[in-house]
């Protein structure tokens, strides 16, 4: 795993690449039905690549070929117990992984990860460290803690974005439009998406899934790199506020507009 080169905010699988004459690193992402990666070679699609363990050099291959487009899998071993097939072939999205005890491995996984974004717990009766009384301002400011779970809208048609535990947009990359998943849980920074995002570059738009509007802010700017936010709707306990999210893949910064920024504040913020 490679915690230096993050592919969709999460530490990538560097390996070494071969196609054809060409050799260089791939970090593919870690993030389950993800397609990102970064690569220091060329990519061209329906090639046929070849893996190697970046330590030892040893080619990483499988037996089996794939059922779609009949190209040689590649399996890695994972640390749960089991392991991953992937299809050798740019562009097929061919992949399955299979569990040697799945009990075992999603209680791993739990502890690990957590639970949809949410850190594990031990032991959840552990009492609440006692803090002195609050200050005035600490009584109207109110506090999103993170792990909050984001009940987010659309600002323009006010219908829900979360579906199947996600933030769901629609994204156009310049040359194709596809699907961007993100954690609904504030300061979990995983992602997915159904088309390739090249890390450290701007998504061309962000859409609306229901009614298609655009949610770029070109008048607000990302506090860390300078690039344009998206806007969505999410729910604090009182009201609805406006957040942004910057459109540069790979940038983890998110904040309040700056009227909400008066009384509510977000925990571990980069604007604190």
């Amino acid at each position: 795993m490679d915690e230096k080169h993050p592919v969709d905010n999460c530490p990538s699988i560097k390996l070494i690449i071969k196609i054809g004459e060409d050799t260089g690193e791939i970090n593919l992402s870690s993030v389950w039905e993800s397609y990102n990666f970064l690569c220091s070679i060329d990519t061209p699609k329906q090639e046929i690549i070849q893996l190697s363990c970046p330590h030892c050099n040893s080619e990483i291959k499988c037996k089996a070929d794939c059922d779609v487009c009949a190209a040689p899998l590649i399996h890695l071993d994972l640390e749960l117990g089991g392991d991953i097939c992937i299809c050798s072939r740019m562009g097929c999205r061919n992949h399955f992984v299979k569990f040697v005890d799945f009990s075992f491995a999603l209680k791993q996984l739990y502890i690990d990860a957590g639970y949809g974004g949410r850190p594990y717990v031990e032991d959840m009766s552990l009492p609440e460290v006692k803090k002195g009384p609050k200050t005035e301002e600490e009584e109207r400011i109110e506090l999103m803690k993170t792990g909050t779970f984001l009940m987010s809208y659309c600002p323009h048609c006010k219908k829900s974005l979360i579906e199947e535990n996600s933030i769901k947009l629609k994204v156009d990359r310049g040359d194709k439009e596809g699907f961007l998943m993100l954690s609904p849980y504030l300061n979990i920074f995983t992602s997915r998406s159904t088309i390739r995002l090249p890390e450290d570059k701007l998504i061309a738009d962000i859409k609306c899934l229901h009614c298609n509007h655009s949610l770029m802010m070109e008048e607000e700017k990302c506090h860390e790199c300078g690039s344009e936010t998206a806007r969505i709707v999410v729910g604090a306990s009182r009201r609805l506020v406006d957040f942004h999210v910057c459109s540069k893949k790979g940038c983890t910064w998110h904040g309040l507009s700056r009227e909400d920024m008066d009384d509510i504040r977000i925990e571990q913020s980069l604007e604190w």
